[in-house]
């Protein structure tokens, strides 16, 4: 019965409408998902290259980057199997970018990816589209830049590459792929789409705000939106939290599952399931203190924490606070169930190893975050954390941020927006989505903004993947179905995999696989819920819906835990709005700075 509503309502649309349907019940499953992909990759005829991919190199660039700008090299090679034209150019001054433009499959749709970090590289890795068909079967024009910078760790001293990082870069790679798509096809995209998580989420969120023509839809995964306090701010400070005076690591990895699991314990049941998992972390009141060592017991102990290591773990989740005043500097710090994710972020394998937080925070602060850089000369040492010390981030606070809440010039584009992070992200806080979205209904109207606006939370997963929640999804066919059918998404389809590690930053294990992690005893041997592994060699052991914020995925109490289809909507588990920092006025519509 379900599959012929299925079959009449893509046969009726001819596009993605297996998830939405799926969600009227509960959630879709992979088949539904895999049949709603296919329909999508049938829906928009197969345009053919008008011209040869070698004539695309005379193509002149000078009216989009300027005197300097051109295509240096336009080459047939093959991407993943797909025959291809690989177009690289650069734009005047320096913004290197990348478009692949398919020679038989071309479904007349264009995807831009974002970069993380700070970038400074091409990359044109697609996020939150496991099994996307379109994009698997190169049915979309893709692209990306370097935003400006080839890796040099001061590119801040140059006002011009700070702009092209900022916002320049992306939108001028758009205007660069589009030129070339119309030159190569000898017709313009149909439908274009921004994908970006982490900084590429920041990109994501940039191009709506102040380019709201670009893209028809955008989706932005854990958005470095906050740029200023977030580096600045937030890294900073997890970074000298950590650090005892001697130099060394106070909280180091092997201590971050005694944590872990005590948080587990006083939290995991708050959805009314022992999973592993905490739905909203905001419900979990977990004291740090509750660990530690009795006078008697020794420091080391492995069931314990010293007082020194738990005043770190709460510096950690409160972040920091003006001294004077006690206001607080940052949306919001990593959230309960992160605590393995932690590893080699802001706190280190050993006490002498290096953490991400350091290098991240000291990349900005020496070169990017003040208006006049104190340069390499900086030290983590010299940082203030204090109110003063904020208002001398505000001034470019409106250059490199994205938390512009008046999005009606992309509304009244057509545009739609996607908004993901995982509960567990310990590089950016989700506070700061959530931050986002209510400011988002606040300043458009809730009504409005549910018309092209969704905020979706993992639980348990990490920075833009991975972690020890259903972390693969797919994000962009439903996005393909609200912009191109109308189709607003519900419940999302969430997987997880045998072969996903809890992994910190620079990919060292901290902890076992998934399916020999803590909570997952009994569901190791759960059955493959696929007929297809999203990944090669990999069965997923668990999958999970996500609906749209402030829902969360309910069990059943009667089907199998590991499967999605024994799950639905429930309600809310925290209602109050986000807190007041700082940077509340941050949220609020502003002025673009331009330099």
């Amino acid at each position: 019965m379900y599959n012929e509503r299925l079959r009449r309502a893509c046969m009726a649309v001819t596009l993605w409408v297996c998830s939405s349907a799926a969600s009227v019940a509960g959630a879709a499953t992979q088949e539904d998902n895999s049949a709603a992909s296919l329909a999508l990759s049938q829906s928009l005829p197969i345009v053919q290259p008008a011209q040869a991919c070698s004539s695309l190199k005379s193509l002149d660039m000078s009216d989009i980057g300027g005197k300097g700008s051109s295509i240096t090299s336009a080459t047939e090679t093959s991407d993943n199997g797909v025959a291809v034209c690989a177009v690289e150019g650069a734009l005047a001054p320096s913004i290197g970018f990348k478009v692949v433009l398919p020679l038989h499959s071309w479904t007349q749709r264009y995807l831009q990816v974002g970069c993380g970090g700070l970038c400074g590289r091409i990359s044109l890795e697609v996020g939150a589209a496991e099994g996307c068909t379109p994009l698997d079967t190169g049915g979309f024009v893709t692209a990306s830049t370097d935003m400006g910078h080839q890796g040099e760790e001061s590119f801040g001293e140059d006002s011009q590459k700070r702009q092209d990082f900022a916002f320049r870069g992306v939108h001028l790679t758009a205007l660069a792929a589009k030129k070339l798509i119309h030159a190569f096809y000898g017709r313009s995209e149909a439908y274009s789409y921004f994908n970006g998580c982490s900084d590429g989420g920041r990109e994501a969120l940039m191009e709506a705000q102040r380019y709201p023509n670009d893209f028809n839809g955008i989706i932005a995964g854990a958005a470095a939106m906050n740029f200023q306090t977030q580096n600045a701010m937030y890294h900073a400070w997890q970074a000298r939290t950590n650090t005892s005076p001697d130099g060394k690591a106070v909280l180091i990895a092997s201590r971050l599952p005694l944590i872990h699991r005590a948080v587990l314990n006083h939290c995991d049941a708050l959805d009314g399931q022992v999973d592993g998992l905490i739905s909203d972390p905001r419900a979990c009141h977990f004291d740090p203190g509750t660990l530690q060592c009795k006078s008697e017991q020794k420091g080391d102990s492995p069931n314990c924490l010293t007082a020194a290591e738990v005043s770190v773990v709460r510096r950690l989740y409160e972040g920091p606070k003006d001294p004077a005043t006690g206001q607080r500097l940052i949306a919001g710090g990593p959230q309960p169930g992160s605590e393995l994710a932690w590893a080699d972020v802001f706190v280190p394998q050993s006490h002498d190893d290096p953490i991400f937080s350091k290098m991240i925070a000291m990349g900005a602060l020496q070169w990017l975050s003040f208006e006049q850089s104190p340069g390499k000369d900086f030290k983590l040492s010299d940082m203030q954390f204090d109110l003063k010390t904020f208002d001398r981030l505000r001034p470019l606070h409106a250059f490199y941020d994205a938390t512009n809440p008046d999005l009606s010039a992309f509304a009244k584009a057509g545009g739609k927006l996607i908004i993901w992070h995982g509960w567990a992200d310990p590089h950016i806080s989700p506070i700061n989505s959530i931050a986002y979205h209510e400011a988002v209904q606040r300043v458009m109207g809730k009504e409005q903004a549910s018309t092209f606006e969704r905020l979706y939370l993992l639980p348990g997963v990490y920075h833009c993947g991975q972690g020890e929640g259903p972390a693969k999804l797919d994000l962009l066919t439903p996005m393909l179905s609200w912009v191109e059918g109308g189709q607003a998404p519900e419940a999302i389809l969430t997987n997880q995999t045998d072969g996903q590690n809890v992994m910190g930053h620079f990919g060292a294990p901290t902890d076992r696989p998934m399916k020999d992690a803590p909570g997952f005893k009994k569901m190791k041997d759960a059955p493959n819920l696929m007929k297809k592994p999203v990944v090669k060699d990999e069965k997923v052991i668990r999958s999970r819906p996500v609906y749209p914020y402030p829902y969360v995925a309910a069990y059943d109490g009667k089907g199998d835990p590991a499967n999605a289809e024994s799950y639905k909507q429930g309600k809310p588990l925290f209602n109050e709005e986000t807190r007041p920092w700082a940077g509340s006025d941050f949220y609020s519509p502003y002025t673009f700075r331009m330099q």
